[in-house]
């Protein structure tokens, strides 16, 4: 008798019945989506949008990514985060799940803001989960962003990854005729392998 994995054994390809219901148009809720921000917002309004590639270089279409990130004062809105000094923003959730088959190029993309920096001598950056087929893990990754270039320079946890790896994680600044977008594509593996953290 051969035994075969079940679905707790892989994190995918799950996501889009049971995550992302409501882009994949099945007929249940979601907890979260691709939109961040509700009204009247904070900060900078921007897109974040990318793709996922495989080992081979070519375009994931199920995988799913979430983000989590601090609002424009740099907090968090969780019960943790208890910072007065840094006023919480109650038209931005700061946590959202997109998943990439539903748009004619596989890419994921969130309507969101631009953080703060979530502690002094930190760069701003949002935190990245990548969700695919294959993977009995989550990856762990950040977003941080070209025009920030004195703060990153600074960041001690972008500071310790090698410096000619560093720009797998900053996000390319585009202005576009619907506002500001940030390019920040994800590589599984191969030469433009993104860095992933172990948390």
């Amino acid at each position: 008798m051969t035994m075969k994995q079940t679905p707790s054994q892989t994190v995918g390809p799950y996501f889009a019945y049971g995550l992302t219901a409501q882009q994949y148009h099945y007929p249940y809720s979601q907890v979260a989506g691709s939109q961040l921000v509700q009204g009247e917002v904070q900060g900078e309004r921007i897109r974040l949008t990318g793709q996922v590639f495989d080992g081979q270089g070519a375009v994931v279409d199920d995988a799913m990514i979430e983000i989590w990130q601090a609002n424009a004062a740099g907090r968090f809105n969780h019960p943790l985060d208890n910072r007065a000094a840094r006023p919480l923003d109650e038209s931005f959730l700061g946590f959202g799940r997109c998943g990439t088959g539903t748009s004619t190029d596989l890419s994921f993309s969130f309507d969101t803001i631009k953080p703060g920096a979530a502690q002094d001598g930190h760069a701003p950056f949002i935190t990245v989960m990548v969700f695919l087929r294959g993977l009995l893990s989550h990856a762990y990754t950040r977003v941080y962003f070209a025009d920030e270039a004195a703060a990153n320079q600074d960041d001690p946890v972008l500071s310790k990854v090698p410096a000619e790896r560093r720009q797998t994680l900053i996000a390319q600044r585009k202005e576009t005729g619907s506002g500001v977008e940030y390019r920040f594509d994800i590589h599984m593996q191969g030469d433009k392998e993104t860095v992933f953290f172990e948390v």
